[in-house]
């Protein structure tokens, strides 16, 4: 099991065109033990509340006048349609596997599909997920193009959140050397076809920066709106989803100084959580 580093550390903040301006005291929840098989769960938890239930009407395909004619006539025993001098008449009806037939296991609206999962374990697991950003290893393993002399996690000044155009957000990317990982991004789009299309899911983007911001005035949203793979999300709608789209932590994540400040109350709750789930 991978862990981030024992003590606190002081990190650098970086401004808009990619230089140190000051440092801050990182806060304990990146202390947080990085646990795959619980974010895993705390992912799959939150996923299957947006699952839609289906059902079927328990009469489909069986209002039909079908009936057995029996043996004897050369043709199968199966019901058919009663009748004649219609196309439907003398054709199977009210069994499975027929044309206009009913399903075999149909599914059933009353089944139980969201996942449970206990409060703590989901509130250790958005920690984990947290500390699981600032790992190399686990970024890299994830896909991101980080280069080697990059502190992780990223933070920047509070101007960030009023960059509104999509160009002044790129130029502070490339400032901050997240060039490639853009590139990749851009590289993977895939357009589809068929159901997907038709279902809203026209295209495929792999997932690529995450701003974390503490304020929620869509400036920079909006401006990350039209480049590949970049999300922005407000700290306080932080979830296992952004943190690890997928499942699978180690998402590259770009946070405001103040994004930074807004979590160190729950630094402590973590980590007295931790000592509780790891006696």
């Amino acid at each position: 099991m991978m862990s981030s580093s024992s003590s606190s550390r002081i990190i650098n903040v970086y401004s808009l065109d990619g230089s140190k301006v000051e440092q801050v005291e990182l806060p304990r929840v990146f202390l947080t033990p990085y646990r795959m098989d619980l974010i895993h769960r705390a992912f799959v938890h939150i996923q299957s509340r947006s699952f839609q239930p289906q059902g079927r009407d328990p009469l489909a395909g069986m209002r039909v006048s079908a009936e057995s004619r029996g043996t004897g006539l050369g043709i199968a025993r199966m019901a058919r349609v009663k009748g004649e001098g219609m196309r439907r008449a003398g054709q199977a009806g009210g069994v499975a596997g027929v044309v206009k037939g009913r399903l075999t296991h149909p599914p059933r609206a009353e089944k139980v599909i969201v996942k449970r999962l206990n409060k703590k374990e989901k509130h250790l697991a958005l920690c984990s997920a947290l500390a699981a950003t600032a790992i190399r290893e686990v970024v890299k393993a994830r896909g991101h193009r980080v280069p080697d002399d990059i502190e992780l996690p990223l933070i920047i000044t509070d101007d960030i959140e009023s960059i509104g155009k999509s160009k002044d957000l790129l130029k502070v990317l490339n400032a901050l050397r997240l060039s490639d990982d853009l590139k990749r991004a851009s590289r993977s789009i895939k357009k589809r076809s068929g159901k997907a299309r038709m279902r809203g899911r026209k295209q495929y983007i792999a997932k690529s920066i995450l701003v974390i911001v503490k304020n929620d005035n869509n400036s920079v949203a909006r401006a990350a709106g039209s480049i590949p793979g970049v999300e922005v999300v407000p700290v306080s709608r932080l979830s296992v989803i952004h943190l690890a789209p997928g499942g699978h932590p180690g998402r590259l994540c770009i946070w405001s100084k103040s994004a930074i400040e807004s979590i160190r109350n729950m630094s402590n709750d973590a980590v007295e959580l931790m000592e509780v789930m790891t006696r």
